[in-house]
Formats: C-alpha cells, sequence, structure tokens
C-alpha cells in the first residue's frame, strides 16, 4: 500500500531540534581590576595588576570536526544501505512470474484472490508499524523489513499455493509500513540545520537504487535471456546483503514521540510544543506522580489534537489533506493492478517481450523529475490549487480511461508512465502545503492520519471491487472503475473551484487568505528561508513542522522543514 510517507523538522540548537542562542560572556578590564594601593606606601605608586576573566570560547556549532565526519559516515552508510534495499531486480517482474508456467496462477486467482491481501495486510499493520518505528528507535524495524523482504522472495520462489502468495502479500505490506522507519531514521543522526539536505541525500539514495534494479532486470530479461525465476534468486541475494548492512547501523538514541529528552531530567531544551504551549515550571528533581505513558498522553496526543483542530480550520491544509487521501488511495489501486493489466492487453510466454521493468525505470525516472520540477512552479496556490488539482486529475482520468480501453501495450505504458508522474508532480506541493502550517510533531501526525485514511479508503474500494468476495471483477472493469473514480474527484475539484470564485466575486472583493494560503511556490519559500537564515531570523520561526523540500517530499516526510535554516508529493 502507500508508503508512509514519515514528517520531521530542524534548527540551530543546543538540544537537536530546538531554537537557542548563547551570548559570549565579556569582561571589561575596567570593571575587574582590584585595587592594592592601600597595602602599599604612599610615596611610591604601585601598579596595580589588572586581572581580566578570559573570554568564553564560542561553542563550537554541533556537527563540526569530528562530529561531522561522524554524520557524514553514518549518512553514507545509511544512503548505502537505502540504495542496496531497493536492489530487487524481479519485483517488475513478480505478476508475470505468477502467471506463467513457473507459478501457473490464473488470472482470476492474482486478481480477486492475491492481491486484495496486500490492501487488507497493510490496513492491518500500519498503525502498529509506525508506533514500534518510534518506540524502538527505528533500526529493529529496519531489521524487521528486511527480514519481511526475504520472507517475501522466499515464498515467491517456494510456494505454490494461493494461501502462500497471500502470506507474501502480508510480509511484503510490512515491508511497506516499514518503510518510515528508513525515511525517519536518518533525521536522528544529524543536526537539524542538516535535515533538508539529508532528505535529498536519502531521497536520491531510494530513487537511484529503483531505477537501478529496474534497469538491470529489464536488460537481464531482455539482453541476457534470464528467467524469472533466476531473477527472484538474485533479489534475494541483494536482499540478504542489505539485511546484513542494517545489523551495523548505528541505532539512534532518540526518536520523535516516545523517545525524548526530558528537561527536568537531562536538561534538554522542550519540544516545539512544549514552547507553543508552556507548562507550569516543574521543580527540579521532583519525583513524577504519573506513569511515562500517562504523561506522554498529557504532554503530545491531547495537545497535539487540540492543535490539530486548530490547523484545520486554514482551508489549504483541508484540501491537500483531501488530496492526499483521495487521490492517493486511486493512485495506488493503478499501481498494484497494472501489471495484470498489461498482462492482459498483451498475454505472451516470451519472457523477452515482457518490458515491466523499463516501464517501472522510466515512471520512476519522470516521476522524480516532475518532483523536482514542482519546486520551481512559480503559482499563487491559495488561489489556482483546486483549479490545477482538478485539470491534473482530470488528465489521470483520462489516462486511466485509455489504459483500460486500448489493446497497444505501448500507450498502456506510455498511460502509466504519464499518470505516475503527474502523481508526482503534486506530492512534494501537497506535502509543502501541509507542512508549512504545522509543527514537526504535528505534521507526523497529520500525514499519519492522511495516510491512514488513504489506506481505509482503499482497503474499501478493494473489497468491493476486487475481492472475490465482492464483485470480483476482472481487472479491465476495475479500470473502468477507477476511471469514474477520478472523473468524480476531478469534477468536486472544479466544481470548488468554480464556488469559491462565485463567492469572491458575490462579494466583491478578496477576503484575506489564512496564513497557509498565502504560502510561496516552494522555490521561493526555500529562498526565503535561506536569507532568513543569513539575517538570522530564523532562531524566531515557528516550526513540515517539515519545510520539506518538495524535490525531497514525495516519498518520505522528514521533520519539521519550517525550522530548517535550509528549506515533501
Amino acid at each position: 500500500m502507500c508508503a508512509w510517507h514519515s514528517c520531521l523538522s530542524e534548527i540551530c540548537a543546543v538540544a537537536p531540534g530546538f531554537q537557542n542562542t548563547r551570548d559570549t560572556i565579556t569582561f571589561s578590564p575596567s570593571k575587574t581590576v582590584w585595587g592594592l594601593g592601600s597595602m602599599a606606601p604612599s610615596s611610591r605608586a604601585v601598579e596595580k595588576p589588572v586581572l581580566t576573566k578570559p573570554q568564553l570560547e564560542p561553542e563550537r556549532e554541533p556537527g563540526l570536526g569530528p562530529e561531522l565526519q561522524s554524520s557524514q559516515c553514518l549518512v553514507f552508510s545509511l544512503c548505502f544501505y537505502g540504495f542496496m534495499a531497493q536492489m530487487r531486480p524481479g519485483e517488475s517482474f513478480i505478476t508475470p512470474y505468477l502467471l506463467g508456467p513457473d507459478k501457473n496462477f490464473t488470472q482470476k486467482q492474482v486478481t480477486n484472490e492475491i492481491t486484495p491481501m496486500l490492501s487488507y495486510s497493510y490496513l492491518a499493520v500500519l498503525v502498529p508499524v509506525f508506533l514500534l518505528t518510534d518506540y524502538l528507535r527505528y533500526k529493529p524495524v529496519l531489521l524487521l523489513q528486511g527480514l519481511s523482504y526475504i520472507s517475501v522472495w522466499l515464498l515467491l520462489l517456494f510456494g505454490h499455493s494461493v494461501l502462500h502468495m497471500q502470506f507474501m502479500e502480508f510480509f511484503y505490506s510490512l515491508t511497506m509500513a516499514a518503510r518510515i522507519a528508513y525515511s525517519s531514521y536518518i533525521f536522528s543522526l544529524v543536526h537539524p540545520s542538516r535535515y533538508q539536505r539529508m532528505a535529498s541525500y536519502s531521497r536520491a539514495a531510494v530513487l537511484l537504487g529503483v531505477f537501478t534494479s529496474s534497469v538491470l532486470g529489464q536488460l537481464l530479461v531482455t539482453l541476457g535471456r534470464v528467467s524469472f525465476t533466476m531473477l527472484n534468486y538474485m533479489s534475494l541475494a541483494f536482499l540478504t546483503f542489505s539485511l546484513v548492512l542494517t545489523v551495523f547501523l548505528k541505532r539512534p538514541k532518540r526518536s520523535l514521540f516516545f523517545n525524548r529528552s526530558v528537561p527536568a531530567c537531562s536538561g534538554a531544551s522542550p519540544s516545539e510544543l512544549d514552547q507553543m504551549h508552556p507548562g507550569p515550571v516543574q521543580p527540579t528533581g521532583r519525583k513524577l506522580s504519573r506513569t511515562l505513558l500517562a504523561a506522554w498522553w498529557d504532554c503530545i496526543l491531547v495537545r497535539m489534537f487540540r492543535e490539530l483542530g486548530d490547523s484545520l480550520q486554514l482551508p489549504q491544509l483541508r484540501l491537500w489533506s483531501l488530496w492526499w487521501i483521495f487521490n492517493s488511495a486511486g493512485y495506488y489501486l493503478i499501481v498494484y493492478y497494472v501489471h495484470i493489466l498489461w498482462n492482459v492487453v498483451e498475454p505472451t510466454t516470451d519472457t523477452t517481450k515482457v518490458y515491466n521493468g523499463g516501464v517501472d525505470a522510466a515512471s520512476t525516472l519522470l516521476g522524480a523529475i516532475t518532483s523536482f520540477a514542482a519546486g520551481f512552479m512559480k503559482i499563487r496556490w491559495a488561489l489556482w490549487a483546486k483549479l490545477v488539482i482538478g485539470g491534473i486529475t482530470a488528465v489521470q482520468a483520462g489516462l486511466v480511461f485509455l489504459m483500460h480501453s486500448t489493446n497497444s501495450i505501448k500507450l498502456c505504458y506510455v498511460a502509466f508512465v504519464l499518470f505516475r508522474g503527474l502523481y508526482q508532480f503534486l506530492v512534494p506541493i501537497a506535502t509543502f502545503q501541509i507542512a508549512s502550517s504545522l509543527s514537526k510533531e504535528l505534521c507526523a501526525l497529520v500525514f499519519g492520519a492522511n495516510t491512514f485514511l488513504a489506506t481505509v479508503l482503499k482497503t474499501i474500494i478493494t473489497l468491493i471491487v476486487s475481492d472475490k468476495r465482492g464483485l470480483g471483477l476482472p481487472v479491465r472493469s476495475q479500470f473502468l472503475v477507477y476511471f469514474v473514480y477520478f472523473v468524480v474527484l476531478s469534477f468536486a475539484y472544479f466544481l470548488g473551484a468554480v464556488l469559491e470564485s462565485l463567492w469572491h466575486f458575490q462579494w466583491g472583493h478578496h477576503q484575506p487568505l489564512p496564513l497557509a494560503q498565502e504560502l510561496k511556490s516552494p522555490s521561493e519559500e526555500k529562498a526565503i528561508q535561506v536569507l532568513s537564515l543569513q539575517d538570522g531570523a530564523l532562531c524566531n520561526l515557528q516550526p513540515e513542522a517539515t519545510t520539506l523540500a518538495p524535490e525531497d517530499s514525495a516519498w518520505a516526510t522528514g521533520p519539521g522543514l519550517r525550522e530548517q535554516p535550509e528549506a515533501k508529493a
């Protein structure tokens, strides 16, 4: 299912992620002269020694010197792991492998019994894995992801029944839910001022791994005439190596929610929410009367939900959250079933004519390009967001209908590449618009809630349309349903834009736009933040919560970008 995307934040600090300034203490010699004249004869002047307290050496910025070298090594190792974890050359060919002579499952079994299990299991594991990721501090969940990947390919290679393949989908859903661990992990290793750059590094490593894996798989199939079974063995070898790499990763000491520094005990700076809504000061060393769980509930969740309720009054936050929920659900339904559709459009026993890997590589590359280009769009999203979303959704609807109706596999390939590129174009814009008005904790909560609701919607549609216990439609008929789904969404966006325009016209003037609606394009916002850093103004900013760089936010959301000195889909 949808990957989780996860949210994160940054800025000048003594404790990571929090703002602070320290003044250098200077002692004036004129005020520190100790007079000794009363102890000397009056006939002779005694030289008065001047004792000046030396200036305190300015504190080194976190992340310099050996610490910087250490963090660079950790970031490189994590990015290398992210690259290797994507090296699964057989993944693009799983559907033809299941439908081919190696496994010999029928299209009905794959469409209506095996694939729907992915949606159900992902919904079941999404929230537990998200909470365990933070509670266990990332590394154990990365190990779980590695073991789940290996289980997937072992079942692919040695499983023979529908039940085995359903278990395979369950383990694959675990790997999807655990992707948040990698997205969040890297931000716990570096200083908040470097979050933006680290997000780009980790994102680039993942995209490069996906692209390389797809190209490698296609070359081996087309030119090397390697069988799908051999590709799966190669994927298993790569995944085993990535699991070994996970063992050597450093386990962070802190995380966003459960493993936070307690000011009373460690002297660390309070969280952003603590700064926004400070509570009564507790005496140092005072024994807590409540359990840690109760304290966490009161200090984090209750206040976060209160802040979230206030944030939902922003029209832009509501609009882009709705887009995230409804359009993401439709997008992943297309991604799940498009490989089955390709096999229906052009069934073939000649594996060298199956170009799934090449299409996946092309769509990944186009998605990366459009995500990057979104950061340079100079549009006033507060005024044009509904029209842009409605237009892109309408084009996506047309592409889905083309995939449904065409008998040309090449047209089907091109339509899917364009469909995926359009979605990836809007993801970083949505990430930026949502994140810009939230603290890092609220950002994680909003993106998590949006992903969960999208998963629920996708599961309901799967149960009704795809599952054999529902309508059990064949894949072509499913794409017709998805076409209607996107048409309805585009109509809703256009209707909202028209009603908003009529409202403004009726009142004869534009009402002042809320904060989230006055945001500039992602590229303009980034430039403004860099200038603010030079002027020393960032220390006064409120925390996507991540001002995710649009080109980095398409997959995983990092900490609050709003605080980043160098400021997500």
